[in-house]
């Protein structure tokens, strides 16, 4: 791995702070999560129509939260993160609310509109995990980060499962209440983690997304891990987006029952990345997990696709506890290879390929859905969106494996 200027030595913060308010704001997101896809069915007389609107409405997410990630990351790096962490907030207020009252599609898009625009936790809060955690511990603080989402998703999809169950609404006017209820605790309790003397002067040129990638990919350092974490992100967005259409075009789920697969998700995402990781990192080594990880997640792809019962996505779900560590472990090398007072920008950045991903692989798993929809639950081809899944990250694999190769990385 190629040197970065020293890093400087942690900051005064406090993570617990952040890790409360990522939770309470994936609570919130977890909520809509088995909900969204039946409520746009809602609007709409057909499975083609219910899967391309939202495929248009997740989209329209994805695309704004590209465009608006690396400003508000830059902007972090020279007001500090609090500020953003508490504008992220307030628009995801306002997100849910919207959507909760919305008399139309296009009342929903304007939500979504306004959610991708606000929405920089993550990355701001990755960042905040930088400033304030060493080179040592780096990428365990980032599983901690990854815990911590996870344990918004164990609690939010089941609640969200249930109260859909009652009302398609009732999810999102929680969701807007625990935003506003995170508002108010990140305003009181979450201290600044970038002091004045780390903080960049603001330049237009850091706030261009597809800038900030190009600066990323410039970076041949680490440009074959951005390969690898962009392909693992891809397969991931394309999981998350067409999750709850596969399995209610082909097992006939209810909100509940995908509330309880996504509750076993969250429950071996927080298991993992709260308290394997750091014996995991110790015993394998970042590089070797990594592949490991993805090694895992291209079997569990291909698996999801075959299914031919129900009940077998509980299980594949719980085989493939390794994958959640990819994500930490690619982080944590790209962020070692970071100088401090980037963190900001770099995070935010590989944010961004989420946020393109949403555009990119959301258009077209749900396009690839709508095709096959029609298609008797035992046939194969219901499943394509996953084999594509499981293809990218069998690449991902060989890239990161000459990576390291090449780097003399023991795997």
């Amino acid at each position: 791995m190629s040197s970065v200027p020293a890093a400087a030595p942690a900051q005064a913060g406090n993570l617990n702070f952040v890790l409360v308010c990522i939770f309470l704001d994936m609570l919130g997101v977890g909520l809509i999560v088995p909900v969204m896809p039946v409520l746009v069915g809602a609007y709409v007389s057909s499975r083609d129509e219910q899967a391309l609107w939202f495929g248009i409405i997740a989209a329209v997410f994805g695309l704004l939260q590209f465009i608006f990630m690396p400003m508000l990351g830059a902007i972090s790096d020279r007001v500090g993160r609090r500020p953003v962490l508490l504008y992220s907030m307030a628009g995801m207020f306002l997100n849910f609310a919207m959507t909760a009252w919305a008399p139309s599609l296009v009342f929903i898009i304007l939500a979504r509109a306004i959610g991708g625009i606000s929405s920089a936790s993550m990355s701001v809060a990755s960042a905040y995990a930088a400033d304030i955690s060493t080179q040592e511990n780096r990428s365990k603080t980032f599983g901690k980060v990854g815990a911590a989402f996870g344990l918004g998703f164990i609690c939010g999809p089941m609640l969200g499962g249930l109260l859909g169950e009652q009302d398609l609404k009732l999810p999102f006017i929680v969701a807007a209440v625990l935003s506003a209820i995170n508002l108010v605790y990140g305003w009181l309790y979450v201290p600044e983690s970038l002091p004045a003397a780390r903080r960049q002067p603001f330049a237009f040129v850091r706030i261009n997304p597809f800038a900030a990638l190009i600066r990323l990919a410039q970076r041949a350092e680490i440009r074959p891990l951005v390969i690898v974490f962009t392909l693992a992100t891809l397969a991931q967005v394309m999981l998350q987006t067409t999750w709850v259409l596969y399995t209610t075009f082909r097992f006939n789920w209810s909100t509940l029952d995908n509330g309880i697969a996504l509750f076993c998700v969250g429950l071996a995402a927080s298991v993992v990345q709260a308290g394997l990781l750091a014996p995991l990192i110790r015993h394998f080594g970042e590089p070797r997990l990594a592949i490991l990880g993805l090694a895992s997640g291209a079997i569990t792809y291909t698996l999801y696709g075959l299914a031919t019962q129900g009940w077998m996505m509980y299980v594949f779900i719980l085989c493939n506890l390794l994958a959640f560590t990819v994500g930490p472990a690619l982080q944590g090398m790209i962020s070692k290879s970071t100088a401090p007072e980037e963190q900001g920008e770099v995070m935010g950045s590989l944010q961004s390929i989420t946020s393109i991903g949403l555009v990119v692989m959301t258009l077209l798993g749900t396009s690839i859905l709508a095709r096959v929809s029609h298609y008797p639950a035992t046939d194969w081809r219901i499943g394509t969106t996953f084999f594509l899944c499981a293809a990218m990250q069998a690449v991902a694999i060989v890239v990161a494996a000459r990576y390291f190769r090449t780097h003399h990385v023991k795997i």
